[in-house]
């Protein structure tokens, strides 16, 4: 691995170094329906899916809690928001941990990004895909790179949280910069 990607960017640098702190925390992957809190809502620490990581991330370092900001903008816009689910109403137990959703917030939060190539993607970025059997997919891009100078990505895709070299495995669908400062 190096290192040195986009060092001066400190939003960036806090934001990996909250998900990076999940590595061998969150161990499971976990996509059970579970009624949170609300606020500050969250599944066990040990377990989760990819937005899990992303989620955590955000409040861990900005203590921004995205259950309680996509439920607000759920609740004031509703329609703008995939319908895949079958809600007639926001879930603030589930709505969050949806990629779709948390896609959609970040859309309207004008996070939305060009797509671009590998080389272009900036640590912190955020960015969605979907993997085999169309599921949809979000980590964050590390500031740490391969020995050919791909970022690494932080996500949770099936075996809790890990820092790995998948950006070029799957299709990107999106990418999105939303960094407080």
């Amino acid at each position: 691995r190096e290192s040195g990607r986009d060092a001066s960017a400190t939003p960036a640098i806090a934001l990996i170094a909250a998900a990076r702190s999940q590595i061998g925390i969150t161990q499971l992957y976990d996509p059970q329906y579970v009624r949170l809190a609300f606020p500050g809502g969250d599944v066990a620490r040990a377990r989760g899916v990819c937005s899990d990581v992303v989620i955590r991330a955000y409040r861990d370092a900005f203590s921004l809690d995205l259950q309680a900001l996509l439920h607000a903008d759920m609740g004031r816009a509703f329609a703008a928001y995939p319908h895949r689910w079958g809600l007639s109403q926001p879930d603030s137990n589930i709505d969050h941990r949806r990629v779709g959703n948390l896609q959609m917030f970040l859309k309207r939060k004008g996070a939305e990004r060009p797509a671009g190539d590998v080389a272009s993607l900036a640590a912190g970025d955020l960015l969605t895909m979907l993997l085999p059997g169309n599921l949809p997919h979000i980590g964050i891009v590390s500031d740490q790179l391969t020995a050919g100078g791909i970022p690494l990505f932080i996500h949770n895709i099936g075996a809790g949280a890990q820092e790995e070299d998948v950006l070029t495995r799957f299709a990107r669908t999106g990418r999105y910069r939303w960094l407080p400062g």
